[in-house]
């Protein structure tokens, strides 16, 4: 099947056609990333493998459409960027890859706990400078802490395992909540009982209109001063603005994000020579309590393989059946 994949780094491109080679697919490879204007180059091209920040709007699925598209194959887990009702009354299949490697995404999430508290970036910038003082670099024991964790998909329910091996009280919130991972030591609770009770905070759940912005001035004004936020899922999921406040105010004690709701202008990208224009990205950067990674927290190399690999088993799937068993559908959307 001819598919053309956007939004393409060097990475990507090395492990989807080290993948690709026991499929036999035609890869067309574009840096650019897919919206309304580059989705007039894919003439020829019955299928297109589209990214985190892709725009997938109705727009997008018109050109999509009209130059004979029928498949779009998500290199991710997340679908909030596509309009899954102008998919469908189109006729596009759209597929994800529901697990790459829900332990990348929870070890980074702790890498980031780990880093925060300890002040590990501060540190390494002192010793490479050689001042070995210690001053302003007092961390806290995790263990015995109440942990927060949001979401207890399989990134979640990971993450609060090894909160539990550290030590500490695991609470955590879900709308789904799993009977038989409660057994194993967490204690589902209300969201404001665990935003309130909780050291640290981490989310790991899907955007939807439910979930934008569920870390909100309100929301931080619940939570314990002091606490620590982590957020390795979706960037919307946090009110900026209302975190630069807490953090302004100390109410907040330490923010780390892998995510940033208006990711799409500045992740992925070297723009160490430019000027950043985004002023609450700029503004957050600035606070010594804060650590934001660049959309990083799935990047290893099992995450990759198996996002290749599975990006091209669905393509090979939808190319003999005309169906596939990761598809994206409204119904899904609702969960």
């Amino acid at each position: 099947m001819n598919v053309f994949v956007y939004s393409t780094k060097s990475y990507d491109r090395t492990f989807l056609e080290q993948e690709n080679a026991g499929f036999g697919h035609a890869l067309t490879f574009l840096e650019a990333r897919l919206n309304s204007k580059t989705a007039q180059l894919v003439d020829g091209h019955e299928a297109v493998c589209a990214f985190v920040n892709d725009e997938l709007d109705a727009a997008t699925f018109e050109v999509l459409a009209a130059r004979g598209v029928r498949l779009v194959a998500l290199r991710c887990a997340g679908f909030n960027n596509v309009d899954l009702d102008a998919a469908a009354r189109l006729k596009i299949t759209i597929a994800r890859v529901p697990a790459y490697s829900p332990h990348a995404v929870a070890e980074h999430t702790i890498a980031l706990l780990l880093a925060l508290n300890r002040k590990v970036h501060r540190a390494y910038n002192r010793v490479r400078d050689g001042n070995f003082s210690l001053d302003g670099l007092l961390g806290f024991d995790i263990n015995g802490l109440t942990a927060g964790v949001i979401g207890t998909g399989k990134i979640g329910r990971i993450v609060a395992r090894i909160l539990m091996g550290f030590g500490c009280h695991v609470l955590v919130h879900d709308p789904y909540p799993d009977a038989e991972f409660a057994e194993t030591g967490p204690r589902y609770v209300p969201r404001d009982e665990l935003l309130a009770s909780s050291d640290i905070i981490t989310l790991h759940c899907p955007l939807t209109p439910a979930t934008h912005h569920m870390i909100d001035a309100e929301a931080l004004t619940r939570m314990k001063r002091g606490a620590t936020l982590i957020n390795t899922s979706r960037g919307a999921l946090v009110d900026a603005k209302a975190v630069v406040e807490a953090l302004k105010s100390g109410s907040l004690g330490f923010l780390g994000l892998d995510v940033y709701e208006e990711e799409a202008d500045l992740f992925f990208e070297d723009l160490s020579g430019k000027v950043i224009q985004d002023d609450v990205f700029a503004r957050l950067t600035t606070f010594p309590n804060v650590i934001i990674t660049g959309h990083q927290a799935f990047f290893t190399r099992n995450a990759l393989e198996n996002i290749a690999r599975t990006t091209c088993e669905n393509v090979r799937e939808f190319e003999e059946t005309g169906a596939c068993t990761n598809e994206v559908t409204t119904a899904l959307r609702s969960r």
